[in-house]
């Protein structure tokens, strides 16, 4: 296809060299802490367009993490015509807070940007939510997962993505899994996607390396089939012999030999949103 082509051409220029955010707004504030959304705005773009949106959410073990690991991805779809958002959220080292408190910020996350929408030129049925690892659950999680919201925001306006995109993500929280420490035994099911599957769940792209030795690839092929099971869009395209977080780019991961593996995901990628009519032939 030529548009991918074409993205795959500049994707390595763009994932090497240093990008920065269009801009920065905060979303949400907890006591003193203010949690931002790093902004990737197409060239040219305004407020009275309808552009579609993604949200990502970085990996980390809900440890850790820095939104800048998916830079890369954002400033490539920009120039796609999709608005492109890197959100902070509570972690363990930072916060001392649980994977509970980061399913509650992620859906703060996409529920601003909906609230948002007409300011910031989005479509607000055309929402992503993506990830990789942790920050996959966390973008599974609000789609899958009821509950855990913010109590002081209007849940009137939903804070479900109207389609997801999960690289490696975390989908069973259970000792078949990854997650459970950080979980706990006794709600180890609580927030693990793969156990809340039913119909009428937001069309899914999962990435995931038959190599991984962080979250086992198993987890995503029967995360595959219990969604088509159900009903829904859901497609899983395996990256062989590839390991966790393959799906990074040179530019956050600078030891990388090349950016292969990542033009690889984002034409997948590409091609999904092509298919769900987000970015144009």
């Amino acid at each position: 296809m030529k548009l991918i082509s074409l993205v795959l051409a500049i994707s390595s220029c763009f994932a090497t060299a240093a990008t920065e955010p269009t801009r920065q707004v905060t979303y949400k504030t907890i006591d003193k802490l203010e949690l931002k959304l790093h902004i990737f705005e197409p060239e040219k773009h305004q407020k009275t367009d309808k552009k579609p949106a993604i949200v990502f959410f970085f990996g980390g073990g809900w440890q850790s993490g820095t939104p800048k690991q998916f830079y890369s991805q954002s400033d490539l779809l920009a120039q796609q015509g999709i608005i492109s958002f890197c959100a902070e959220y509570r972690v363990k080292s930072r916060n001392k807070t649980t994977p509970f408190e980061a399913v509650e910020d992620a859906k703060s996350a996409i529920r601003w940007v909906r609230k948002h929408a007409s300011e910031l030129g989005i479509d607000p049925d055309r929402i992503i939510a993506s990830g990789g690892s942790a920050g996959g659950h966390l973008a599974a999680c609000t789609d899958l997962i009821n509950g855990y919201e913010q109590k002081d925001e209007n849940h009137k306006i939903s804070s479900k993505p109207n389609a997801t995109i999960l690289y490696n993500p975390v989908l069973d929280t259970t000792n078949k899994g990854f997650g459970t420490k950080a979980v706990g035994i006794e709600r180890k099911t609580a927030i693990s996607p793969i156990h809340h599957i039913r119909k009428n769940l937001a069309p899914t792209l999962l990435l995931h390396g038959t190599a991984d030795k962080t979250v086992p690839f198993e987890n995503a092929e029967r995360y595959a089939k219990l969604m088509q099971k159900a009903g829904n869009h859901c497609t899983l395209i395996s990256a062989k012999d590839k390991g966790h977080g393959f799906f990074n780019s040179k530019m956050f991961r600078p030891k990388l030999k090349n950016n292969h593996n990542f033009d690889k995901s984002m034409q997948d990628t590409i091609s999904f949103l092509i298919e769900l009519r987000y970015i144009n032939h």
